[in-house]
Formats: C-alpha cells, sequence, structure tokens
C-alpha cells in the first residue's frame, strides 16, 4: 500500500505530518551531532529496550477539530512544536538507551461525529504508518480509534493492524464520561482480543474530575476503595468488577503511569468484596471468576513510578513478567526509565531483560 511507503521530507529524515511534542527545553534545543548510542547491557549481553509510551502527534487530524499544538511564547502548555525530524528524537532515545519507541496519541477527538472521526483516524493512522516506515528499526506505532463509536473504532483498530502495520491501539481511560467497560465498547473489545494485540489505556485529563462520583458507581465499592481517584485506577476497576476482562479473557492490555492508584493498593479491592460482598455481586452473567488481584496480573504496565521501590512493590504485586519500560517522551517526566529498571533490587538478569524490551517486544510484534 502506497500511503504506508510514502515518506516526504530532507535527508536529515523530517517525518511528513508527525510533530513530536515537548516541553519548552525540548523545543529550544538546537540541532546537534547526533550523540553516541548508549548500548544497554545485562549480564554482559546487549538487550533491545522499548519504550511503550511516547507520544506524538498529527497537526493536519488536530485541524479538523480545530485544534493545533501550541507555539513558542504560547500560553497553553506543555504542548510546544518539536522538531519534525526524525533525527532529534532518536538523539534523545540514543542518550537515553531507548531503542524502540512505541508511538501513540492521546485521544481529543471522542466528541466528533462519525464523518469527522473517520477522516481524522484514517489521516492519523496514515501519518503514524509513515512515521514508522521512514524508521522501522526505531519506531512503531499504536492505531488510533473513535471509540465513541463503537463499531467504528473496531473497524479502525482491524485496518490500522492489518492495513497500515500499526501494533495496537492506544485509548484513553474513558470516553466522553463513559466506562470503557461499558457493554457498548465490547465490539471494540472483541475486536481487540481476536487481533491478539495490546491495547495502551492512558489516562484523559479530565476524565475522573469531571464527575468522580458518577464515576465511581457499580461493582467495587469504589467509592471507598479508591480513595485518592487516578483515570487509570477507575478504569481498570471497571473493566475488573464489570466483567470486561471476565467476558475477553484475551485481552492484551498495558496501563500507563504503573497502573496508576490500583496495584499500589490492590489488596483493598479484594478485601473490600470480603467485607462488603453485597457490592461485589459480579456482572449480569455472573459472578467475577478470580479475586480482584488476579486479574491485575494478567495486564501490563509501564514503569512510570520513578524510585526502585516503587518498582519492587509493582514487581511483589504483579510479576516482573508484568512490567515494561515507559518514558512519556517528550514530556519531562524522566530521563532515567532505563537506569529506574537496572537499579530496582531483587531482580535476576532475565527479569531486567525482559523489562527493559524482551516483554514488550512480544507484545508488539518487534524483532529481538
Amino acid at each position: 500500500m502506497n500511503t504506508r511507503r510514502e515518506f516526504l521530507g530532507t535527508t536529515a529524515g523530517a517525518l511528513a505530518g508527525i510533530a513530536f511534542v515537548g516541553c519548552d527545553l525540548l523545543a529550544a534545543a538546537p540541532a546537534r551531532a547526533q550523540a553516541r548510542r548508549r548500548e544497554v547491557m545485562v549480564g554482559g549481553r546487549r538487550v533491545k529496550t522499548v519504550d511503550v509510551h511516547a507520544h506524538c502527534a498529527v497537526p493536519e487530524a488536530m485541524a479538523l477539530m480545530g485544534l493545533k499544538l501550541s507555539t513558542p511564547g504560547s500560553t497553553l502548555p506543555p504542548l510546544l512544536h518539536m522538531a519534525t525530524q526524525a533525527s532529534e528524537r532518536i538523539r534523545a532515545m540514543d542518550e537515553q538507551g531507548i531503542d524502540v519507541e512505541a508511538l501513540s496519541i492521546n485521544p481529543y477527538w471522542y466528541k466528533a461525529d462519525r464523518d469527522v472521526a473517520s477522516q481524522l483516524i484514517r489521516l492519523q493512522n496514515e501519518k503514524l504508518a509513515e512515521a514508522c516506515a521512514a524508521n522501522p528499526d526505531r519506531f512503531v506505532a499504536f492505531a488510533t480509534v473513535a471509540l465513541q463509536h463503537p463499531d467504528l473504532a473496531a473497524q479502525q483498530l482491524e485496518d490500522g493492524v492489518k492495513k497500515y502495520g500499526l501494533r495496537g491501539a492506544g485509548i484513553g481511560g474513558s470516553v466522553n464520561g463513559e466506562e470503557i467497560s461499558d457493554p457498548k465498547f465490547h465490539p471494540f473489545w472483541a475486536k481487540a482480543e481476536q487481533l491478539g494485540v495490546l491495547v495502551f489505556i492512558h489516562p484523559q485529563g479530565t476524565g475522573v474530575a469531571v464527575d468522580l462520583q458518577n464515576r465511581l458507581k457499580g461493582n467495587g465499592l469504589l467509592d471507598n476503595v479508591i480513595g485518592n481517584p487516578l483515570e487509570t485506577t477507575v478504569a481498570l476497576s471497571h473493566l475488573i468488577f464489570e466483567g470486561t476482562l471476565d467476558r475477553f479473557p484475551g485481552l492484551k492490555i498495558c496501563a500507563a503511569h504503573g497502573g496508576g492508584f490500583l496495584p499500589s493498593y490492590a489488596g483493598r479491592s479484594d478485601q473490600g468484596c470480603n467485607v462488603f460482598p453485597d457490592r461485589c455481586p459480579g456482572p449480569k452473567d455472573g459472578a467475577l471468576k478470580k479475586k480482584p488481584t488476579e486479574y491485575l496480573k494478567q495486564m501490563y504496565y509501564d514503569n512510570i513510578i520513578f524510585s526502585p521501590e516503587a518498582m519492587r512493590h509493582i514487581i511483589a504485586e504483579v510479576g516482573a513478567g508484568q512490567i515494561v519500560v515507559g518514558t512519556d517522551y517528550p514530556y519531562p517526566w524522566t530521563k532515567t526509565a532505563v537506569d529506574l529498571v537496572m537499579s530496582t533490587p531483587g531482580l535476576s538478569d532475565a527479569d531486567r531483560a525482559a523489562i527493559l524490551g524482551g516483554t514488550a517486544a512480544k507484545l508488539l510484534g518487534i524483532k529481538t
């Protein structure tokens, strides 16, 4: 297909239609010579590192919603135009020891009508495919989908994977105030399970703050269990307690920011059901098949959690095989995601190699 292989740019590697958005410092950084690539070694062997959490944007698609990226001097932080040349992003990856980035775009199109959503998603996925085709050893991408139209989203996911070579889907933790566990979204989940691809869940900026009390209704005693609510925490909890993970047991889900609050206090979900069983009746088609904490062990989590102790704890809760590297690039949250894996105590060489890239490579179909 022609669009997947189209690459428009200079010999420096400009990406057609892709803007890698970032902070002021990144936007202002002058062009410089390519830094030496950091090679990550574990047990004396070179390992391929994979970053599952890296952002970009397609300005042409944003324009369909009347939006644009902020520019230097704008009062709309933190998105600013960054160099649209692949060499700048690759330089940053090389400095941090990241071999492959999985690109994703935070949903901003969930209020678009069907026609606009169709055009916007097609454009975004084409541009993502072009970016990956231009540097296939360094980038893969998650398809974007219009989840507000679940049947359309299912088809967009299939097209993204089969037509454009994208590796899964990036979605928000809620859709216009509705939980992604709602039965209306079953067509999307069914398609993701059928295709066997990874779904990366990133929180919506205002998702949990719009109407907190309504979002905490339903099974699971969430109004009590989740004291400091986070978008991802609520989304994952509903996927568990409303039976989505039972209905689609083959789903592969990766949650941003270490899964939010949930893995840090997971036992309270189990205990809530023990103490208040009437608040955990299960979905309409029957009781939950496992304890809430057992579902956590079948999902994946990036390591944007900042400390070796936080890493040690989440690994104790879900297992080293469920943790992958995330940087949130180009947002300046961390430049040491690789170092965090290396400094976490108690990990074997096999554990470190899996977290750094082995697990993500399998999930995303990346050759190692």
